[in-house]
């Protein structure tokens, strides 16, 4: 028993000195995402060192095949890894990062209202140029400046209370497509899910990633089951412990391709209609979308300009979609015809 006391003791002061020197460690929270990156790298590394060190003719072989063959997997390889670090680490666009932009803009656009109204005396005889009561209400125009609750009520249909909006958890407005992440603690613009093994939320600011990722993975996992399926036509039943340890991978691997074809293309189906999976799944239990048919997408502007929108819009900028009104909800229930086809009205 004082054998068992002593060695907890030990270490409990070997973590504790490890926490000094990394206190990242000392979050559970922290440390189980550490734990989970270090498993993935570690399950690639298990994949493609097994497939080398199993198969000695794989070296020779990439000398006698084109060399861009062998450079094309290891740059996948890497870039796969370097996309995964890239997503788990960007943010996912919080409701509060995006009011507080917006109240420093305010702060500003204020601050430099108040300078000009001043005229500024100068010692040289320089032109003075003061901005008059309607160029000063251009310029509130122009930058967007209004309190973040009449920001968030106005994209809203009318009659909407701020308390139906309210985060009763962050005690913040959220606007439409926002979500609280009981993981991360914090409301997340267009929430789409929250990703155990990146330990981050997916939303607005790293979705992009997130699907750029998927599609790295699901093209790495279908090349590395290739090369284990070319080892195993040429080197059955050379050794059997090897072929049973090949087979169990090539299982899972097929596991692992399975589920990632699957959730690629649910992402890209995601994507061309302008939608989350938190607004699929749960459509009937988010407010603003009861009363809208299931085949309707309500934030949907077209392939084409869904496809944009995903694809080539700043990051930097946080972008709040309004609720659509009820002509243009007409309009998007409506059933398309030969004419909408050529129209292009699907675009």
């Amino acid at each position: 028993m004082r054998a068992f006391d002593s060695c907890r003791n030990a270490f409990n002061r070997a973590a504790n000195r490890c926490f000094d020197v990394f206190p990242c460690l000392a979050d559970p929270a922290r440390r189980s995402s550490l734990g989970l990156r270090l498993a993935l790298v570690l399950l690639h590394l298990l994949y493609a060192g097994v497939l080398f060190l199993f198969d000695t003719d794989l070296i020779d072989k990439t000398k006698q095949q084109p060399w861009y063959f062998t450079a094309l997997y290891g740059l996948l390889f890497f870039a796969t890894l370097v996309q995964y670090f890239v997503t788990s680490s960007s943010s996912p666009g919080y409701v509060i990062d995006a009011m507080r932009d917006l109240n420093e803009r305010n702060a500003i656009a204020r601050q430099a209202a108040m300078i000009s109204k001043q005229p500024a005396s100068s010692k040289n005889g320089n032109l003075v140029i003061t901005i008059d009561a309607t160029q000063h209400g251009r310029l509130l125009h122009g930058s967007n400046i209004m309190p973040w609750t009449k920001l968030v009520l106005d994209l809203y249909p009318p009659g909407t209370s701020v308390r139906n909006c309210t985060c009763s958890y962050c005690n913040v407005e959220q606007p439409p497509r926002a979500k609280h992440c009981h993981d991360c603690d914090k409301c997340v613009l267009q929430f789409d899910h929250h990703c155990v093994w990146l330990g981050t939320c997916i939303g607005q600011g790293n979705h992009c990633r997130f699907w750029w990722y998927i599609c790295g993975e699901t093209a790495l996992c279908l090349w590395t089951g290739i090369l284990y399926i070319t080892y195993l036509k040429s080197n059955i039943s050379r050794f059997w412990w090897k072929d049973a340890i090949t087979i169990l991978l090539v299982i899972t691997l097929s596991i692992f391709l399975l589920f990632l074809l699957l959730l690629l293309l649910f992402h890209s189906y995601l994507i061309l209609t302008n939608q989350t999976t938190f607004e699929l799944v749960r459509r009937r239990r988010i407010p603003y979308l009861r009363g809208i048919p299931e085949r309707v997408y309500p934030f949907s502007k077209g392939v084409c300009s869904n496809l944009y929108g995903f694809c080539c819009a700043p990051r930097s900028l946080y972008s709040l979609e309004r609720m659509p009104s009820r002509v243009e909800m007409e309009e998007k229930s409506r059933p398309y015809t030969c004419l909408d086809i050529l129209t292009c009205r699907c675009c």
